[in-house]
Order: C-alpha cells, then sequence, then structure tokens
C-alpha cells in the first residue's frame, strides 16, 4: 500500500505478507493502522513509513483496525472470531479476545473510547468495555451475518447493518432495539450516523443508499441509485451531503436532505468501495 506525505508528495511503501483489508490515520494524522490477510494490524508511522510497534497478531486474517479518538488504543477485528484492543504506541494487548461465535467484520471505538462495538457472522453486534474486555449489552441480534456497526456521535447509540436486508437502531447501555428495523431489498453493507445523530444512512447490495430518521427509522429521503452494489456511505463534516461508493465504478455526492444528486457520477476504471469526505 502506498502513502503520500502531503507537503513533499514522497511514496512511502507500507508492507504486508498479505493483502491489506483496511486502513486509517490517527486523529492527528501522524500514525496508519492497517489491517492484513497476513493475519496481524501494523501501526505505522505516516512520515517515515516505518513500523511504530511489533505485529498485533491475531490467528486469521484481519478484517479491519481503528484508532480510539484520542489516538492512544487501536481495535482490530479478525476472521479468528475476536476483536481485541492494542496500546497504539507500544503493540501490547490492552482487552481480549473479544469473542464472537464466527468472524468478526469490523469494530470501532465510542467517541470517548471507553467501549468498543463489534458486527460479526454469528448474526449479532456487541458492546464492549474497552478496558476489562467484559460485554456490556447482551447480542444485538439479526437474522444473518452483521457486516456493519458504529456508535452515534454522543455514543448513546448504535447502529447495525446486516444482511438479513435490514438494519436498525440499538441503545447502547442497554441493547434495546430504539427503532423497527430499516428495510432494504436485499444486504445492507453499512450504516451511519449523521454528525448530529438525528439521521442514519445505509448502503445495500439493492443498487440504493437511503437517508432515514434515527428517531422512526421512516425513510428521509427517496433511494440514492447505482447500477449495482452500493458498499459504502458517509455524510460531509456539516451533514448536508451523503457520498456512496459503489461497484457500478462510480462514486456519487447527494443532497443528504432532499436526496437529489449534486454531482455527476465520480467514474473510476474498476469498483469503487470505498469514499469518505474530506475533514475541515
Amino acid at each position: 500500500m502506498m502513502f503520500w506525505e502531503a507537503s513533499r508528495h514522497l511514496p512511502l511503501n507500507i508492507e504486508h505478507q498479505g493483502e491489506i483489508a483496511s486502513a486509517a490515520f490517527s486523529p492527528d494524522g501522524a500514525r496508519v493502522v492497517t489491517a492484513s490477510n497476513d493475519k496481524t494490524a501494523r501501526v505505522w508511522d505516516a512520515v517515515t513509513g516505518r513500523p511504530v510497534a511489533g505485529p498485533l497478531e491475531h490467528q486469521a486474517e484481519v478484517r479491519s483496525a481503528a484508532f480510539s479518538s484520542d489516538g492512544t488504543l487501536v481495535v482490530t477485528a479478525s476472521e479468528d472470531n475476536t476483536a481485541w484492543v492494542w496500546n497504539a504506541r507500544t503493540g501490547k494487548p490492552i482487552a481480549g479476545p473479544l469473542e464472537h461465535k464466527a468472524e468478526v467484520w469490523s469494530a470501532v471505538f465510542s467517541p470517548d473510547g471507553a467501549r468498543v462495538v463489534t458486527a460479526s457472522n454469528d448474526k449479532t453486534a456487541r458492546v464492549w468495555n474497552a478496558a476489562t474486555g467484559k460485554p456490556l449489552t447482551g447480542p444485538l441480534e439479526h437474522r444473518d451475518s452483521v457486516k456493519d456497526a458504529a456508535f452515534s456521535p454522543d455514543g448513546t447509540r448504535v447502529v447495525t447493518a446486516s444482511w438479513d436486508k435490514t438494519a436498525r437502531v440499538w441503545d447502547a447501555a442497554g441493547g434495546d432495539p430504539l427503532t423497527s428495523t430499516v428495510e432494504h431489498q436485499e444486504q445492507v453493507t453499512s450504516a451511519v450516523f449523521s454528525p448530529d445523530g438525528t439521521r442514519v444512512v445505509t448502503a445495500s447490495n439493492d443498487k440504493t443508499a437511503r437517508v432515514w430518521d434515527a428517531v422512526t427509522g421512516k425513510p428521509l429521503t427517496g433511494p440514492l441509485e447505482h447500477h449495482d452494489s452500493v458498499k459504502s456511505v458517509a455524510f460531509s463534516p456539516d451533514g448536508t451531503r451523503v457520498v456512496t461508493a459503489s461497484w457500478d465504478k462510480t462514486a456519487r455526492v447527494w443532497d443528504a436532505a432532499t436526496g437529489k444528486p449534486i454531482t455527476g457520477p465520480l467514474e473510476h476504471q474498476a469498483e469503487v468501495s470505498s469514499a469518505a469526505f474530506s475533514r475541515p
């Protein structure tokens, strides 16, 4: 994987022994964490490309890795049915294993870094104490694999995206559902809250994204349509726009209030799996 140091345009070659499944910057931009099919995650210096700590090792492919909001911790999710919390400077484990009964597809911290939510092929998401690795809720249950889960900006709720063709908003403290299920015609691949927490946007293999009321679960726009599966979706920092990434080889920017396209298709030569806005 290649990164470019913005001020000097110097390529930084970050290498694993297998394919890299995800990469994310630390909040201060000084480090990068990568997750790989070589059964490890690694933390790197974003300027030199050198590893900051030893490999964060799992027993199977690592699907995702993410920093806490203060950059001191990393959480990893693996096909070995576990997630782990690590010290981002030393690479030493802090908490884990956070165990599921099947592969863990994603794991992210709450905004305050005190909790982790995991999404698993065992048809559940779980909320955990990031310091102890103890579960804080019962399983957040779907009828099929849960592919994605995220906290609301205030940390009080969780949204889950499932291959049972639904998304749902849950109470992050008690694990109780707060909305009826949000339904698509095919698997839901991603779900995130708006910056103010009042809306949720979902992406689906039914070739659409949708914007929903995060309290009622009712749609706020018509479908944001592509010609193939939509694999990721994100709000702009001010919440006025949505960007979608699709296997129809395009990304698109939409008005989050009306669902109307703001740009023409942003075209690629192959499938687009991820898209995000820059930060102000």
